[in-house]
């Protein structure tokens, strides 16, 4: 089963920003760093033209590390990457809506194989799609760029997206996981995570939105370094 995440505001370090040929190293770094969980992107050079990591190299970071791995997978086929990364170590796995018309199947494939399962939108995907499967991820991620590259700009018109989803969640009561709290029973609020662009400055305007898992790449690993920069993105939620 997936590792348990009870904190309010996550902060998730893409390890695509890091070194290449050291990924154990950089995945204990971003550990000791103080990061929430390492988020660990896959792209099969057709659903977005790059090709990078696959399930050898999270094997690799899930020895290495006792973090939460979030992997997203920008693919066509979802299918038929989730037991390989299941495997692997993956404690999520978030596939993109625009990938497949199977999109409740793979939702409940995910969660069979006792991980964590979300779902990625597109900056340009209409917010109506969202919303019938907020019950049935544990998790939505709203691009804030065009997936499949890094040192993008911020796409600002992605905020109005955040609060709507946030705004249903609250309307429906919807906690982590699509779930509707019992009488008296306290969960964590549903999962938003905001990924592209995510920085000491845009990182605010996000939490203000809504979101509460927060992927940042080349921020963390090229402008502030990963211990302050996670430090001054933790204090978004203050």
């Amino acid at each position: 089963m997936g590792k348990p995440l009870k904190k309010e505001l996550l902060i998730a370090p893409s390890i695509l920003a890091g070194d290449f040929g050291h990924l154990a190293d950089e995945a204990k770094r971003i550990e000791e760093a103080g990061a929430d969980m390492i988020h660990f992107d896959i792209m099969d050079g057709h659903f977005v033209p790059n090709l990078t990591l696959g399930p050898k190299a999270l094997a690799a970071v899930n020895q290495a590390t006792n973090l939460f791995l979030d992997v997203h997978i920008m693919v066509y086929n979802p299918f038929d990457f989730v037991k390989r990364l299941a495997l692997a170590g993956a404690d999520r796995i978030t596939f993109h809506f625009e990938a497949t018309e199977d999109v409740e199947k793979v939702l409940a494939y995910i969660r069979r194989t006792g991980i964590e399962a979300g779902l990625a939108f597109r900056p340009e995907t209409s917010q109506e799609f969202i919303a019938r499967f907020l019950p049935l991820a544990d998790l939505v991620l709203l691009m804030t760029v065009s997936p499949g590259f890094g040192g993008q700009k911020f796409h600002e018109e992605v905020l109005d997206k955040i609060r709507f989803i946030r705004e249903i969640c609250e309307k429906q009561d919807l906690r982590k996981g699509g779930v509707v709290p019992k009488e008296g029973e306290t969960l964590p609020p549903y999962a938003i995570q905001v990924d592209g662009g995510i920085d000491d400055k845009t990182a605010p305007l996000c939490v203000e939105a809504g979101a509460n898992v927060l992927v940042a790449g080349t921020y963390l690993f090229k402008e502030s370094g990963l211990k302050e920069g996670i430090e001054l993105l933790k204090g978004c939620g203050a």
